[in-house]
């Protein structure tokens, strides 16, 4: 993909909250240390003593301010998503959705607004991994001029629950079990399947957490839907129900699962490490924002229940409108600070954005909020990131870390002596207004009957996916359900995945040792381009990443060429040699070597560059390359190879060398090598 260069140039400097988190940072470097009080210390090497052998004093002040912090500085980690990672950017209207919403962000066509991300995985702590099989998510907080909006998304388009009483039961059976705390970020263990089995509803997001959208490429390659739905309301007082979808501009794309499993041990930060080093090399990830909409009077039109977050919108059925784009541009400087606790609240709303009677949406509602006073106090919205850029004001003015110095004294609605303010102001003037739903019916527990079809949306997402994505949510089923010990809950996940498709569960449970499926599945033909990755997502050559296997004297001319068409074309490279250091081609030609091959590793790269040459130790670095390419090859990435490094590619009568492109006597080589290094996989390769 030829981005346009001025796409990665953009100006982060008119973002407002970039402007208002400047009031907050401060720079250390070339100051000379003080403790809290700003006293500056002369030693901080060294505890008070009696004496150079003798105990420690209780008058160290100093000692006692540093290490009661250090042990006291960890804030209760999330529940769920306590693993993740932020970046800020700006949201850019591309046209005006005033007819349906009056939300004041989206009414104008170039209306731009600030905003911050954060993404995450569910399962695991902030110890474990990125790439672990798992749900991701990804929260979005606009801070618009009506207040700070927040629309939170994960990376399916259906949720595991369908009543938000039922959350806490699935977190505990999918986390960690109770007793030795294993599995760290994977659901592969007895109570988690055991779930599933016993709870139908569940298999839908299961199923989808098993195919390839389990384990996205890259944060930045992430597709991710609101799960729930909500209101757009205009200024006329008129709802339409709404879903929404961000939808990566480099398409959607996964790792395999082996390549998911090293990575987690070779590099545990991938993900985080990849975005950070995207925005730092100016290829900004941008996202655009889909709506999907229908009218009141057309809920019930479906043959879905359009409430039930277990079921998606088919964009096939229901378009998706593209109504504006996220650009992420500027990284974080405090982990801690700006993403550790950022907070966010689908309750966070504002004018012209509502709640339909979605019952996990209700749910979500309520919790959020408190999940934040329990890990930061009931201050945690006067924080640097998560205070709106627009002033706000009410009679809140305790609690724990309020810094906030509000000189009112009267600080209670309805009153004489400040003349009733803060005061509310009219919904026609911009103060929020819950829209007027219609609500009857009997108080009772249960659900809807129409939310009760389990398996028809998870056969039509079955039917959509091709031959490749199938073999892959096959192994992903097969690694989870063989680590579990319990023969009968194996058993009974095979017979519920019968239900999607005999002949998956039946491969499933030849895989995991348990008895085929006599049932049948449903009797549904219905298939979806849109739901597949691999038919419905752009592929470019833009920001892939490429490892440059080289040594001394190599072909300079022949090199810098290629790699100079590779810069052209945005693709990321990455010199690997046996050393760091420089390598030197035969015409003085340097390149500056980045990795080693200790130090790198051919799962942390898209795909493949093969030059060779001379080192040291020769046949150590001649191993080191054939290893690179034969994992490469493998898991069917592109490799590119140098007339100088035919010798490292073995040609049998069992290998097609698809996606292998060789420079000797190939004057379009360059061209070549990109497609193949925008097609990324070649499945046809054996």
């Amino acid at each position: 993909m030829d981005k346009d260069k001025s796409s990665r140039h953009h100006n982060p400097a008119d973002n407002l909250k970039n402007e208002q988190l400047d009031r907050y940072r401060v720079q250390d470097t070339g100051k000379p240390l003080t403790t809290n009080q700003g006293r500056k210390i002369s030693n901080d090497s060294e505890t008070l003593k009696a004496g150079e052998r003798g105990p420690s004093l209780h008058e160290d002040w100093h000692f006692f301010e540093k290490m009661s912090h250090f042990v006291q500085e960890e804030q209760p980690e999330r529940v769920v998503h306590a693993r993740g990672y932020s970046a800020h950017g700006e949201f850019e209207c591309y046209q005006s959705m005033r007819h349906v919403t009056k939300a004041g962000f989206l009414q104008e066509p170039g209306k731009k607004t600030s905003l911050t991300v954060r993404y995450s995985t569910v399962q695991g702590p902030r110890g474990s991994y990125d790439t672990a099989r798992d749900l991701r998510c990804k929260g979005v907080k606009f801070y618009t001029e009506e207040g700070n909006y927040d629309l939170t998304t994960i990376a399916m388009p259906v949720l595991i629950n369908q009543d938000p009483m039922k959350f806490p039961d699935v977190m505990h059976a999918y986390q960690s079990k109770p007793d030795d705390d294993i599995p760290t970020a994977s659901g592969a263990h007895d109570y988690f399947w055991d779930y599933v089995a016993s709870n139908p509803e569940a298999l839908h997001m299961v199923q989808w957490i098993m195919s390839d959208r389990g384990i996205v490429r890259s944060y930045r390659m992430m597709e991710s839907w609101s799960i729930n739905t909500y209101l757009f309301v205009n200024d006329k007082g008129v709802a339409t129900f709404v879903r929404f979808v961000w939808k990566p501009v480099l398409g959607t794309h996964s790792l395999l699962q082996d390549e998911a499993i090293k990575i987690g041990g070779i590099d545990p930060d991938f993900h985080r490490r990849d975005l950070r080093e995207a925005i730092e090399k100016g290829a900004y990830p941008e996202y655009e924002l889909g709506v999907q909409l229908i009218p009141l009077e057309d809920e019930f039109k479906y043959d879905f229940d359009i409430l039930d977050p277990a079921k998606f919108w088919p964009e096939e059925l229901i378009p998706v409108q593209l109504i504006g784009k996220m650009t992420l541009n500027i990284n974080i400087d405090n982990y801690h600070t700006e993403s550790e606790q950022v907070a966010f609240n689908p309750a966070n709303v504002v004018p012209g954005i509502g709640f339909s009677n979605d019952p996990v949406l209700q749910g979500r509602l309520i919790a959020y909020h408190m999940a934040q006073v329990h890990r930061m106090g009931p201050n945690f919205q006067d924080l640097p990131i998560n205070k709106p850029i627009c002033p706000f004001h009410n009679n809140q003015r305790r609690g724990p870390m309020r810094y906030r110095i509000d000189v009112d004294q009267v600080n209670y609605h309805e009153n004489s002596l400040a003349n009733n303010t803060p005061y509310t102001t009219p919904p026609e003037e911009g103060g929020y207004e819950h829209y007027p739903k219609k609500v009857e019916g009997h108080v009772v527990r249960g659900r809807s009957e129409s939310f009760n079809d389990f398996f028809t949306q998870p056969r039509i997402f079955w039917n959509s996916l091709t031959p490749v994505e199938k073999q892959h949510t096959i192994q992903g089923f097969s690694y989870q359900l063989g680590k579990v010990e319990s023969k009968s809950v194996r058993q009974q996940n095979v017979d519920l995945l019968a239900n999607v498709d005999n002949d998956l569960a039946s491969i499933v449970a030849e895989n995991i040792g348990v008895e085929r499926p006599t049932k049948s599945q449903v009797p549904v033909s219905t298939s979806y381009p849109s739901l597949s990755q691999a038919k419905s997502s752009p592929f470019y050559a833009y920001t892939q990443k490429v490892g440059v296997l080289i040594g001394d004297g190599f072909n300079g001319p022949e090199v810098a060429n290629v790699l100079h068409y590779l810069q052209q074309k945005g693709v990321f490279i990455k010199i690997i040699s046996d050393n760091l250091g420089t390598v030197t081609g035969s015409d003085g030609t340097r390149l500056k070597v980045e990795d080693t091959f200790l130090t790198s590793s051919p799962y942390l790269v898209d795909s493949l560059y093969v030059v060779g040459g001379n080192v040291k130790h020769q046949e150590k670095f001649m191993q080191e390359i054939l290893d690179y390419v034969h994992h490469a090859y493998k898991h069917y990435k592109p490799i590119g190879v140098a007339a100088s490094g035919q010798s490292y590619i073995h040609t049998s009568k069992n290998n097609n060398l698809a996606g292998v492109v060789f420079a000797a006597n190939n004057p379009d080589f360059n061209k070549e090598f990109v497609s193949a290094i925008a097609q990324q996989r070649f499945w046809n390769r054996t």
